[in-house]
């Protein structure tokens, strides 16, 4: 996507805020992207992440249902070994691209987050805690939420999601419009 914008890895690495470094080891496929400096990637291309991870879905008849194994991956599994390989997980029902609405189901490995960076990007965005606990930083707040609490926000505040739990913590939030 870089070659096909006619950028060079230091022009893209100066767009994302990232070193060029950084965007030859992620070509190389010998490192993952935080959620953060992926997102700072697509956004210097300029792309959504939903538009990245797309997967073609047949045109004509309308989709109404999807399978679980059906959701789209946008934050890919680092290969590695055990605890080190634990990483966000934003599975997206559907292609939000096609819709003005983004649904995730979230998975926060215990010691995960979205990166030491925080996000910030247009739209809002909500969720519901359905299992663990996260640490969620919007602005200059900070919660712990449990299952059953939410939230709800403007997108263009700093933000940031933090499992400090002993388990997984399980979300489920929208976003509109699709920013992911």
């Amino acid at each position: 996507m870089r070659e096909e914008k006619r950028l060079s890895q230091r022009d893209l690495a100066a767009r994302a805020g990232l070193t060029g470094g950084a965007i030859s080891l992620i070509e190389q496929n010998k490192t993952s992207p935080s959620v953060a400096s992926l997102k700072s990637l697509l956004d210097a291309l300029p792309l959504t992440m939903s538009e990245f991870f797309a997967e073609c879905e047949a045109e004509g008849e309308a989709r109404y249902f999807y399978a679980a194994s059906e959701f789209t991956e946008l934050s890919p599994q680092e290969a590695g070994f055990g605890d080190a390989a634990a990483r966000v997980s934003l599975r997206q029902i559907g292609r939000a691209a096609e819709h003005s609405l983004q649904m995730l189901h979230e998975r926060y490995p215990p010691g995960a987050d979205t990166g030491p960076d925080m996000l910030s990007h247009e739209g809002e965005e909500s969720g519901v805690v359905i299992s663990g606990i996260i640490e969620v930083t919007v602005d200059d707040q900070v919660r712990v939420l449990n299952p059953g609490d939410g939230y709800l926000f403007d997108s263009r505040l700093p933000h940031r999601f933090r499992n400090i739990g002993h388990e997984p913590c399980i979300i489920v939030s929208a976003c509109t419009p699709p920013t992911f």
